[in-house]
């Protein structure tokens, strides 16, 4: 059985003292026990973070880094960095870090290479731009996602990875992404990974949906049969919010 997740991808938001303030009505919450609980705040954060929920469920993870372990790379974050201030998850392929940033298939495949042998998991993000949905090009625009990404990792690795879907479409653009949808497209995911792979490796990967997901429609997603948890944005800045998002599974 996948685990049920729910990240919550801070992005560039939270100073040092907002950090504090919501970690301190984070921690003031009850976690389900079938609950994998998230959050990544920013690179200057993390340590903070890290040290104020050492005794709580909640992990602290990092948005990013170099497919470098070290290196002349100003302003970049390596694996052995986020490790030495207690971080082991990494999201990486975020859609923004794909649009603003250039992230190539090619270059994440290097940086879960990377997180793979600094024995680190990731949280790997794939995703259809709104052209690819109205070209009906978005199942072979997830797919090379998976295959230049993905593929190439060895069947043990897959333990250490989870996949994040999002629909670029539907990400504060006024569109929506029905939960027949979302179901549609992970149920795709799970088997184009049960094609490369094998059907267990599949039913055992966690497939969390990104787009959108806030406390008004989470229950009505996460009930779908192939979704099994959330990435969540804006939501995740609210402590009520969040909360009712991860209690949210039936």
């Amino acid at each position: 059985m996948p685990k049920k997740i729910v990240a919550g991808n801070w992005k560039m938001n939270n100073d040092l003292s907002q950090t504090e303030t919501l970690l301190k009505d984070l921690k003031k919450q009850v976690i389900p026990e079938d609950v994998t609980v998230m959050i990544a705040p920013s690179f200057t954060n993390l340590f903070k973070a890290f040290e104020s929920t050492r005794e709580h469920p909640i992990q602290v993870i990092a948005q990013n880094m170099h497919q470098s372990q070290k290196g002349a790379f100003t302003g970049e974050v390596s694996a052995g960095m986020l490790k030495s201030v207690g971080v082991q998850t990494v999201i990486l392929g975020h859609s923004e870090r794909r649009a603003y940033f250039n992230e190539t298939d090619d270059l994440l495949a290097e940086k879960i290479n990377t997180a793979l042998e600094n024995n680190m998991q990731a949280i790997f993000c794939i995703g259809e731009e709104l052209r690819d949905r109205e070209s009906g090009d978005h199942y072979e625009v997830i797919q090379n996602q998976l295959k230049n990404g993905l593929f190439h990792v060895s069947n043990d690795s897959w333990s250490r990875i989870m996949i994040a879907y999002e629909p670029v479409w539907a990400i504060g653009t006024g569109e929506t992404a029905s939960p027949q949808q979302v179901q549609e497209m992970h149920h795709y995911i799970r088997e184009t990974i049960a094609k490369q792979y094998d059907r267990n490796i599949a039913k055992n990967v966690s497939i969390l949906y990104g787009g959108s997901v806030k406390p008004g429609n989470a229950k009505e997603i996460f009930a779908k049969k192939d979704v099994d948890g959330g990435l969540i944005g804006g939501a995740a800045l609210n402590a009520e919010d969040f909360m009712a998002i991860i209690n949210a599974f039936g």
